[in-house]
């Protein structure tokens, strides 16, 4: 799985925080015999609730300065990685390897570089990881210089001094590893970058900076009163700061552009579409947002556009969720596209389109959470291809079906969704193959996971 930019910070039911020190040495082969080698590792529990957690790991350089790094551990306790941030992270049982990204991957010696992951746990054990090795050299908290004297054994600063500060999202051609999904295909997702941030705070402002050419990071700060639909231009990244920063009675419209990210922005009373993406737009990430009351859609993608990821969004009092094509005579534009990845949004007593596909294939919802839609959860149609994975569908009576109003069915595959006090769901067809890596989150545990993370204020801007 990929890792996400900064961390999340998550409601906290049952605080833990355990830190852990690994010391010794490490001997190397013949072939690198020349480079002394050795690390040290500290681990913490930062915040745990029911059946999450958040953990962040520091790891310090004891030995010869390092280009890049790869660190691995073991989980004794089942816990599993659900995203992370400031590493690149991956699991394979209880196996789990972090490698540095663009901006950390420079370790010189008793420099330090830190990380962090939410992640699940079965609400019975979250012992702390064991058996980390830096470079496939074991963490025992000394190094193996040639000379064979022991490497200084004081803690390594807790702030590292690297060359350059790492910023806010990566330099443009480099993917913030908050992204999973179609987002990173088609040579990824950066919005600004480490472009100049500008804050504003008037609807006339944000007009002006979303619509100006060149990369660029803009931060929304408080309530800005609008009406109409804001253009977004290509290579931009709209940041909510905190959490209340606020959109009332307008919206956010991508139509043509490419590589634009969205996050942790409020939108309330909208008059058309909070979000709405379309004319071929690519290379979209929208994530952490809430978004209440509106007229139309809250999320919207139509008209040939591709490689987007909707994640960890809340949707709350409103009724058309989420529209993926917007006609059923737009098929010579959007057979082959409209390619988007919805993952660990909370539907919260919503109504319908969570979402409504036409054509798209394959489109991958998994991990959300539906809580109460009153209408229906999911409809593929018009021939698309829908993967549902690892849900949690709880007072749901139709949580997926084939078909929808006026519009033919496609195919749907479902697997591994977990529900309470919920229908079955219609299945049918086949869908194209996932071409991206991804972890699951245990599905019985997606509620608990998703209410704690989804929605504005928790990714610390």
């Amino acid at each position: 799985m990929r890792a996400v930019p900064r961390r999340l910070t998550l409601a906290t039911t049952a605080a833990a925080i355990t830190t852990i020190a690994l010391t010794g040495a490490a001997v190397l082969v013949a072939t690198t015999a020349h480079a002394a080698t050795g690390c040290r590792v500290g681990y913490s529990i930062g915040s745990q609730w029911p059946g999450g957690f958040t953990g962040n790991l520091e790891v310090t350089n004891l030995g010869d300065p390092l280009s890049t790094w790869t660190l691995r551990w073991t989980f004794g306790g089942g816990q599993q990685v659900v995203q992370a941030w400031n590493a690149e992270v991956s699991q394979s049982g209880s196996t789990v390897t972090a490698s540095n990204v663009s901006w950390n991957g420079s370790l010189g010696t008793n420099a330090s570089t830190s990380f962090g992951f939410n992640g699940s746990w079965n609400n019975t054990s979250n012992p702390a990881p064991s058996d980390f090795t830096l470079n496939g050299v074991a963490c025992t908290g000394s190094a193996n210089p040639t000379t064979g004297a022991p490497a200084p054994t004081t803690p390594a600063p807790t702030t590292p001094a690297p060359t350059a500060p790492a910023p806010t999202t990566p330099p443009p051609g480099q993917t913030p590893t908050g992204i999973i999904g179609w987002a990173t295909q088609n040579g990824g997702t950066t919005g600004g970058g480490n472009a100049s941030t500008t804050t504003v705070t008037t609807a006339a402002a944000l007009t002006t900076a979303a619509g100006a050419t060149g990369a660029a990071v803009i931060r929304i700060s408080g309530t800005i009163t609008c009406s109409g639909m804001i253009r977004i231009r290509d290579n931009k990244t709209i940041l909510g700061v905190g959490t209340n920063a606020t959109l009332s009675g307008c919206g956010l419209t991508i139509n043509g552009n490419r590589n634009v990210i969205i996050r942790n922005i409020n939108f309330r009373n909208w008059a058309d579409d909070a979000i709405n993406v379309e004319g071929n737009a690519t290379n979209i990430w929208i994530d952490h947002n809430s978004l209440t009351n509106g007229y139309d859609g809250a999320i919207d993608i139509k008209r040939g556009s591709d490689y987007i990821t909707v994640s960890w969004n809340r949707i709350f009092g409103h009724d058309k969720s989420m529209l993926l094509g917007h006609s059923d005579d737009n098929a010579s534009q959007d057979i082959g596209h409209l390619r988007v990845s919805y993952h660990h949004n909370w539907f919260d007593g919503t109504n319908q389109r969570h979402p409504r596909v036409r054509f798209g294939n394959p489109v991958h919802v998994f991990n959300n959470f539906y809580g109460g839609v009153t209408g229906y959860g999911i409809a593929s149609t018009m021939n698309a291809g829908v993967l549902v994975e690892g849900n949690y569908f709880e007072n749901t009576a139709d949580p997926y079906h084939l078909g929808e109003g006026s519009s033919g069915p496609g195919s749907l595959v479902a697997r591994n969704n977990h529900f309470v006090n919920s229908g079955n769901g219609q299945t049918g067809g086949s869908v194209a193959a996932i071409p991206y890596s991804y972890t699951l989150t245990t599905p019985s545990q997606v509620k608990s996971v998703v209410t704690n993370g989804a929605g504005t204020g928790r990714i610390g801007l």
